[in-house]
């Protein structure tokens, strides 16, 4: 089956974003793939009345003016007025030389303060075409992102390989050599998600993940376990009577200090490891059945609030779950965090409910699935 890798990078905006964009041409060049298909995005604001880049651009650049599109970049996104080779494009699929590129990079941002700004280079050994291909906002690999936000610009970095895989193997597949080369080229890895597709032309049936019965046996467990939650908290004996999500809204102007300490001293017991810091944090442990079980927790940067889930992981299905911190905020979203104190009860019994969870949910989606492959890992 079709595996696809999404990779990551670490990518600061102190490196000038032309320096950026020529380090990644080069890195295709010196592999040994040789020119890569660029495909570019040069996205004005969707809000009327700001500074146009599009037409800086033009102005210096008329011969991109065929280029040139008001059209939406992801699916349910206003349309916004942009220069681009990609499928919106009254010119899609045509090239602009490279050296164009890097001096329209070179003026990002304070000349051409772009709105969004992502150009991919393509390349047949990176993977097969996506099913579906062709699409706005479609991820490819080497994808440079810059795009303005709250907080100024934001620089990403990420690759897209695609590898047809075995269930039945204890491996994934090697990437090409050059292939290899191109990412290691593009520095740290932060993280690294897999994505399975579909049935690859070289591969048996699958040997592990869910069939079609099975997948549906997990969902069925979801159903039974959502329909009884408020069971399964008082199975678990939270050690904390917290107030309802309602109550917990007057608390408000609160700090709890560092959160994470928090979460390692009553997660790491239970075998979880914990990722994350300042908004988000994720928990994660991993099954004899290779499935992996995860606590995505959402704490808000300045609002305090405390969003929590559970989710199991296996070849081809998810199994997620609610987290409420008490029996009175079953019908979960949102919790006021509060202070130092409060937090350290909610850890309490988010502990107490996961164990739980662990000792039953998990078996029991487990059994209903089968095994996943070992080298399968969501997100690692």
């Amino acid at each position: 089956m079709l595996i696809a890798f999404l990779t990551t990078f670490n990518a600061s905006r102190k490196e000038p974003l032309a320096e950026l964009l020529e380090r990644i041409h080069a890195a295709f060049l010196a592999s040994g793939l040789g020119e890569p298909v660029v495909q570019f995005s040069l996205a004005d604001s969707p809000m009327p009345g700001l500074t146009s880049s599009v037409d800086r651009v033009l102005k210096r650049y008329p011969e991109l003016e065929r280029f040139v599109s008001n059209a939406s970049m992801l699916p349910g996104v206003p349309p916004n007025r942009q220069i681009s080779n990609g499928p919106v494009s009254p010119a899609a699929g045509e090239a602009v030389a490279f050296s164009t590129l890097l001096a329209i990079g070179a003026g990002v941002p304070r000349s051409f303060p772009f709105h969004n700004l992502s150009v991919k280079f393509l390349a047949p050994e990176f993977g097969p075409a996506l099913p579906g291909g062709g699409r706005p906002g479609e991820m490819a690999p080497g994808v440079v992102g810059d795009s303005w936000w709250v907080n100024g610009r934001v620089r990403s970095l990420a690759a897209l390989t695609i590898v047809d895989a075995d269930p039945a193997s204890k491996k994934l597949p090697s990437l090409p050599d050059p292939v290899a080369a191109v990412l290691a080229a593009c520095g740290k890895a932060k993280s690294t998600t897999q994505v399975p597709l579909a049935p690859g032309p070289a591969t048996a049936p699958p040997a592990a993940g869910p069939s079609p019965d099975s997948a549906r046996a997990v969902s069925d467990v979801v159903s039974d376990y959502r329909a009884r939650l408020a069971e399964i908290v008082d199975r678990a004996a939270l050690p904390h009577d917290l107030p309802s999500a309602q109550e917990r809204l007057t608390d408000l102007g609160q700090t709890t200090g560092p959160k994470k300490p928090v979460l390692v001293r009553a997660f790491k017991p239970l075998g979880y490891d914990c990722r994350g810091g300042t908004g988000t944090f994720t928990l994660r442990r991993r099954t004899p059945g290779n499935l992996t079980v995860a606590i995505n927790l959402d704490v808000g940067t300045w609002s305090n609030l405390l969003t929590a889930g559970f989710k199991v992981y296996g070849l081809g299905f998810t199994a997620r779950l609610p987290l409420p911190v008490s029996k009175r905020a079953i019908q979960g979203g949102q919790y006021q965090i509060g202070g130092a104190e409060r937090w350290q009860q909610i850890v309490d019994n988010l502990a107490a409910l996961v164990a739980e969870l662990d000792r039953s949910f998990v078996p029991a989606v487990e059994a209903a699935s089968g095994p996943s492959p070992e080298w399968y890992k969501p997100e690692s």
